[in-house]
């Protein structure tokens, strides 16, 4: 018998969830591209979920969302959303996502800041920028505001530090390189949707 998925509804779950562009095209490239997404994202946001880190790509983005409503609906607004805006305000005609993307469910206060740092150090592997906070379209730039993360993720000890600076537990001799994508997307809670 084959096991029952679980569905991402609107439980106050966090994800990680990632989508990409059409066959990976650089349209966040663009700053038009990327203000229309940012506009689009901040326009559910508080409606249909609460944003607590992201960062935008050029061909791809990656949330720290929690939904206050079903995951697809949530993501549909910002994917289909944006692909409606962008025809009617940029002009195009043109196919903009791949179909679906993926999706984490954040488990403790470790996997959150797992997936925090991810976020935060993709375009620096990419090299698009030397620090986190110099990459204009990702949450760790400064000057965003984002949601708190729920209760129950956040660490259970006061003394564990908190901020990018001091955690980041990849800027170690031990361990000098980030996890690769693949690293976290394999997890085994990673689901797959197709929107």
């Amino acid at each position: 018998m084959k096991p029952t998925r679980e569905h991402a509804t609107n439980n106050s779950q966090t994800y990680f969830v990632t989508s990409e562009t059409w066959e990976r095209r650089t349209l966040f490239r663009a700053e038009p591209w990327a203000r229309l997404f940012f506009k689009t994202l901040l326009s559910h946001r508080g409606k249909a979920y609460l944003l607590h880190e992201f960062v935008l790509m050029p061909d791809h983005f990656h949330l720290l969302i929690t939904p206050s409503i079903p995951l697809e609906q949530a993501v549909q607004f910002i994917k289909g959303g944006f692909s409606y805006r962008a025809k009617k305000e940029l002009g195009s005609n043109f196919e903009i996502w791949q179909r679906g993307f993926s999706d984490h469910r954040i488990r403790d206060a470790e996997d959150l800041d797992l997936h925090v740092h991810y976020i935060h150090l993709n375009p620096v592997r990419k090299q698009l920028c030397e620090t986190p906070a110099a990459y204009a379209y990702s949450s760790a730039y400064p000057g965003w505001k984002l949601d708190p993360v729920p209760q129950g993720l956040k660490p259970v000890s006061e003394n564990q530090s908190g901020g990018t600076a001091e955690a980041v537990p990849f800027q170690n001799s031990a361990n000098p390189k980030p996890p690769q994508r693949a690293e976290i997307s394999t997890a085994p809670n990673k689901k797959e949707h197709r929107i």
